[in-house]
């Protein structure tokens, strides 16, 4: 057996270790500080209406253009057996629902038509005759936590095409004929106090539901009784409780949580 040669060695003088240490210090230094500058000139950026610097906010827009063109209503959420669903849903937000006065027996949902300033009244029990959905979805809340709830509701395109609402022409809603779509809508709840924004293919998708179940029983306040928004492609910020007032725009409606910073569609 033959004996293998030894690894070759190198010999390092304690004045090259001094040297590796010296540029490795330095070279450390120079990128905290570095950091530390790039951090303060990032930090000190002047903040447009949106509590956000502009640059950031282009970013933000960016992405929110890359996610439109991708959205595609056979992009669907996960759905899971009922069985999956959380017994005690946990709660998201309570802005909006602060009024001690509101009485959910006397509560009918308005929607307004602007260029035909048209308003309608709508009750509970008549949106409760369209056809039922029921989906169980994972509710994803920007708190960090998401839990797996049973919802029950009409489709919001069901509603929109059963009260011929929607469309600049007035007529009935069809899905192959965008360009007479508003394209946008907006949610607030009775006291205004909590409001959200969202482009037409979002309300269009099919599980963007108007709810009035929640794991099979009728909604409670805490969840937002006696309609709530659940659109499950996108953050719960979005999914407004006790929705009292649906409007459309052809430009953004303001948003509670993009005038504090957030992205504006919160998709997921």
């Amino acid at each position: 057996m033959e004996d293998k040669e030894p690894l070759p060695t190198e010999e390092v003088s304690d004045q090259t270790i001094r040297r590796r240490t010296f540029l490795a210090f330095t070279v450390f230094t120079l990128a905290g500080v570095g950091s530390a500058g790039l951090w303060q000139i990032f930090k000190n950026l002047p903040k447009n209406k949106n509590r956000l610097s502009t640059p950031i906010r282009k970013v933000l827009g960016f992405n929110e253009q890359v996610n439109t063109l991708l959205f595609s209503e056979k992009h669907l959420a996960p759905t899971y057996p009922v069985a999956a669903a959380g017994r005690a849903p946990r709660v998201n937000g309570k802005v909006g629902l602060a009024a001690q006065d509101f009485d959910p027996e006397t509560w009918q949902l308005q929607v307004n038509t602007p260029h035909k300033a048209l308003t309608k009244f709508i009750t509970l029990s008549a949106i409760k005759q369209l056809p039922k959905t029921e989906l169980v979805v994972d509710f994803k809340c920007i708190e960090g936590w998401n839990q797996i709830v049973h919802y029950g509701g009409v489709t919001f395109a069901d509603f929109l095409k059963f009260y011929q609402l929607g469309t600049l022409s007035g007529k009935l809603l069809a899905l192959n004929q965008p360009a007479d779509w508003y394209a946008y809508v907006g949610l607030e709840t009775p006291d205004r106090q909590y409001y959200v924004g969202l482009d037409m293919p979002s309300v269009l998708h099919p599980q963007t539901l108007l709810c009035y179940e929640i794991n099979g029983e009728a909604l409670p306040l805490k969840h937002g009784a006696p309609l709530r928004l659940i659109i499950p492609t996108k953050y719960g910020v979005k999914s407004l409780k006790r929705i009292g007032t649906i409007f459309f725009s052809e430009t953004p409606p303001r948003d509670y949580w993009h005038e504090q910073g957030y992205v504006y569609d919160a998709a997921l």
